[in-house]
């Protein structure tokens, strides 16, 4: 029955599709999902990206000051340090960016999203609040940064 096989490497083709992105050990994976605050004089950031938009397309992720990583659909990675401004970018079709202030023993969270758009998917980033963010990375991989 031909039509039975070609209707499961239809529904099979979309996976082989998805971008791959180096993952966290599902310890590390377990431990960033705790939520733990940062180190004393520390902030941290969560920086993730849900949905299914674009699975094919990673998104560049870089942070002022070094960090990059690439997330897949919902993936996400947390940096920790100094508190003060940090400077987030996106990078796809298009660069977008945002600048999120964080102080001392504060965890922020960030969405990376792809839209749809006329020419392709573009990348947004936008800040969200603690609930929101940790029921994303709750449901995510964590990434390993760069």
């Amino acid at each position: 029955m031909r039509w039975k096989e070609a209707l499961a490497a239809s529904l099979l083709l979309p996976l082989g599709a998805c971008a791959t992105v180096p993952l966290a050990s599902p310890q590390a994976d377990q431990i960033g999902k705790e939520f733990t605050p940062p180190a004393q004089g520390s902030g941290a950031l969560y920086v993730y990206r849900s949905g299914y938009m674009a699975l094919a397309k990673k998104v560049d992720v870089s942070i002022a000051g070094g960090a990059q990583a690439a997330l897949a659909p919902n993936t996400y990675f947390r940096l920790e340090g100094p508190p003060g401004p940090i400077d987030i970018s996106c990078r796809t079709d298009n660069t977008a960016g945002r600048e999120v202030q964080i102080q001392p023993g504060e965890t922020r969270y960030v969405e990376v999203a792809m839209n749809a758009g006329w020419l392709g998917p573009s990348c947004s980033v936008a800040e969200v609040p603690p609930e929101q963010g940790q029921a994303a990375v709750r449901n995510a991989k964590r990434v390993i940064p760069q």
